[in-house]
C-alpha cells in the first residue's frame, strides 16, 4: 500500500508519511525524531559547529538528553534508513557545501560529559572536552594524557581515531570504551580486543559513549609544566589562530618492502618541499607556518578547501611518488 497523503501540524509543516520505492510507509527524520520526543532542529547550517567554520546545512541537528534517548534514535533511523552522523567538536571535520543528509548527532548534553577519579582510573563521557580533561588529570597528579596538549577534539573523537602527536597518542592508556552500534545496541570493548594504530583504532560502531583511561601518578605540578611546554611549542609552529583543522594530512606510513626514500618524511616536510607553501584556491591557503595546515580565509568554501586538498595530493605524488592520505575527515 501506497501512503500519499498530505497532512500537517497547526504550524503548517508537512508531516506526512513519505512513500518509499517499493510502496511501504516510511518516515523522514524530522518526524522521527519529532516521534521520539528528541530535541531537533531543521536544515541546520553547520559551519559554525566546525572549526573551518565552512560548509553546508544538516538536514536535522538532534541533541538527545540520554543513552536511551539516543537508543531510540538509532533503531528507528535504522529502521528507515535514514543516515545517521555524530558531530564532536567539529575540530578535524570538513563538512562539504552541499550538507548532510539524515540526522547529525550531537551529544553535548551533560548526560554524555560526566567524569568519575577512582584512584588511577578515570572513566569520561565521549562529549567531554579533550583540553580540559588534559587539564583535570595533570592538577590531580595523573600522567599519560598531558602529552594530549593543545589537541582539539572531543573524548569520543580523540579515541576514535587514536589522537596524538610527536609528545603521543591516546590509545597507550584507554583501558576500556562502552559503545553503542547502528541498531542502538551497547556493549563495552576491553584493552585487549583494542588495537590503536596511527590516526586510527578498530572501533567501528557509530557511537562511542565513554572510555576508561589508566593513568599513573606523578607530581601535578611537573605535569603542569610539561602541559604548557607542549602548548607553547605547538602556539610557536603551528597555526593556531587560524580557522583550520588540524593536520590536514597523515604522515606516510613504510613498511619494510618500500623503496620509496621519501616515505621517510612527514607529509608537512613534503608539501613543503614541492613549495607549496602559502598555495592558494579560492579562499583557501597552506599555512606559511605550517605546510600540513590548510587554512580557510575570508569567503572560503568547502569546495575551495577540498579542491587544494586534491591539488595537494596530486602534486606530493607526481613529484615524490607519495599518496598522501586525509587526516581530515570530509562529511
Amino acid at each position: 500500500m501506497k501512503y500519499d497523503v498530505l497532512t500537517t501540524d497547526s504550524a503548517g509543516t508537512d508531516t506526512s508519511l513519505a512513500t518509499a520505492e517499493d510502496g511501504t510507509c516510511s518516515m523522514t527524520a524530522s518526524q522521527i525524531l519529532t516521534e521520539l520526543g528528541i530535541d531537533h532542529q531543521t536544515d541546520v547550517p553547520l559551519a559554525p559547529l566546525t572549526w573551518y567554520g565552512v560548509g553546508g546545512h544538516a538536514e536535522c541537528l538532534a541533541k538527545p538528553t540520554d543513552e536511551a534517548q539516543l537508543a531510540s534514535l538509532m533503531q528507528k533511523c535504522a529502521q528507515y534508513q535514514i543516515p545517521v552522523r555524530i558531530l564532536g567538536s567539529g575540530a578535524n571535520l570538513l563538512v562539504s557545501d552541499a550538507g548532510v543528509r539524515g540526522v547529525v548527532v550531537r551529544l553535548e548534553h551533560p548526560n554524555f560529559s560526566q567524569i568519575n577519579i577512582d584512584g588511577t582510573k578515570v572513566t569520561v563521557g565521549a562529549g567531554y572536552d579533550l583540553a580540559k580533561l588534559v587539564l583535570d588529570t595533570a592538577r590531580e597528579g595523573l600522567a599519560g594524557l598531558e602529552v594530549l596538549a593543545g589537541i582539539p577534539a572531543s573524548v569520543g573523537g580523540a579515541v576514535r581515531m587514536n589522537a596524538g602527536g610527536k609528545f603521543g597518542e591516546i590509545g597507550p592508556v584507554v583501558t576500556k570504551v562502552r559503545v553503542m552500534d547502528e541498531s542502538g545496541e551497547i556493549y563495552e570493548r576491553y584493552r585487549d580486543d583494542l588495537v590503536f594504530g596511527y590516526r586510527k583504532s578498530n572501533i567501528k560502531a557509530l557511537v562511542i559513549l565513554d572510555v576508561e583511561f589508566d593513568l599513573s601518578e606523578d607530581d601535578p605540578n611537573q605535569l603542569m609544566k610539561q602541559v604548557k611546554e607542549i602548548f607553547m611549542y605547538k602556539k610557536n609552529t603551528q597555526p593556531l589562530a587560524d580557522d583550520s583543522a588540524g593536520c590536514a594530512f597523515k604522515n606516510p606510513l613504510k613498511n619494510e618492502n618500500d623503496a620509496n626514500p621519501y616515505l621517510d618524511y612527514s607529509a608537512g616536510k613534503l608539501i613543503d618541499m614541492a613549495e607549496l607553501k602559502g598555495y592558494t584556491i579560492g579562499g583557501a591557503s597552506i599555512s606559511q607556518r605550517h605546510a600540513n595546515f590548510v587554512v580557510a580565509g575570508d569567503n572560503c568554501t568547502a569546495t575551495d578547501i577540498i579542491n587544494l586538498l586534491n591539488h595537494i595530493t596530486q602534486t606530493v605524488l607526481e613529484k615524490y611518488g607519495v599518496r598522501l592520505k586525509h587526516e581530515i575527515v570530509i562529511w
